[in-house]
């Protein structure tokens, strides 16, 4: 007897999977998005690595071969920048400015975002909104109140030398805090109001007052939105210069960013000298951002998971 072999009959679940194939349509755009994130990166450091060479070349060289030749190299731009633009004076008095803007504006940015975020009351977007509406107007709209204003609040003589908050480091740091308080206040009562309950319910529990919780639960679980903060508005007060060229009168308490215009000559401006100079103003910036970015990229990436 012949034995007729049958071949099992396959069902839907004996199919057998398909292997991937190799290339296709999705394979080939792979390399697009680098690609493209690498040219805007190009285009975006082009300039300020433009200014960085020629920071280090003479300008007599440059003047002969032009801004894209290569050679002429020397490190004296860096030391008559410092010297012309008295880099040493005005460092100093944007330290002086920043430093303070910068804790105040944080301190009364987590006072203001508590209170929204912790407590519910009929004015609490109101409040929120009130404090974020400084960011809205255009400072220029601002410019003849303040100034007036400004003139008009008399204070003692070792505060300022007016007898007002003009030509004063005070006056500087209040137009800065206020108008950055709205922001901060933003962010951080976003931030607050993801926070658990529970802790806040167990603090109570504990016989935690609303100081306390403040203080010991609500700032601690902060920092990383502070750090990112604090990078922000380091950068953003240190590089003001439209304030600081209406309120203060006198040369020697402009801030670095305003000491620039010192490098500009008469007849003519030697470009590679601003670019020295340029990059000198810059580095405190970087500093920070450096110290705080392991702090800075956490508090950027705060929620991104959460649905």
């Amino acid at each position: 007897m012949s034995h007729i072999a049958v071949e099992p009959r396959r069902g839907p679940t004996t199919r057998r999977a398909r292997a991937p194939k190799e290339g296709g349509p999705s394979s080939g755009r792979r390399w697009v998005l680098p690609l493209l994130l690498t040219l805007v990166a190009l285009i975006w450091l082009g300039p300020l690595l433009l200014a960085l060479v020629n920071s280090f070349r003479d300008y007599a060289f440059t003047a002969r071969n032009g801004y894209m030749s290569w050679g002429g190299f020397t490190l004296d731009n860096y030391k008559n920048a410092w010297e012309q633009a008295d880099f040493g004076t005005h460092f100093t008095n944007s330290a002086i400015i920043t430093v303070p803007a910068v804790l105040l504006t944080l301190f009364l940015s987590c006072c203001v975002a508590f209170v929204v975020a912790r407590f519910s009351f009929k004015l609490n977007l109101a409040l929120l909104g009130f404090f974020l509406a400084a960011n809205l107007l255009p400072p220029q709209a601002l410019l003849i109140p303040v100034y007036r204003m400004f003139r008009a609040i008399e204070v003692p003589f070792w505060v300022s030398d007016s007898g007002t908050l003009l030509n004063s480091f005070l006056g500087l740091i209040l137009v800065n805090v206020a108008f950055q308080t709205g922001f901060c206040a933003f962010v951080l009562s976003n931030y607050m109001k993801a926070l658990p309950r529970e802790l806040y319910e167990s603090a109570v529990i504990d016989g935690a007052g609303v100081l306390r919780q403040f203080i010991t639960i609500t700032l601690p679980l902060c920092r990383p939105a502070l750090a990112a903060l604090a990078v922000l508005e380091t950068t953003w007060i240190y590089n003001e210069f439209f304030w600081a060229t209406v309120l203060l009168q006198q040369g020697d308490k402009f801030p670095v960013t305003s000491s620039l215009n010192n490098l500009r000559g008469q007849f003519f401006t030697d470009n590679n000298l601003v670019a020295a100079a340029s990059i000198i103003v810059a580095v405190p910036t970087l500093v920070i951002f450096f110290v705080l970015q392991r702090h800075f990229v956490a508090g950027l990436t705060l929620g991104a998971t959460k649905g």
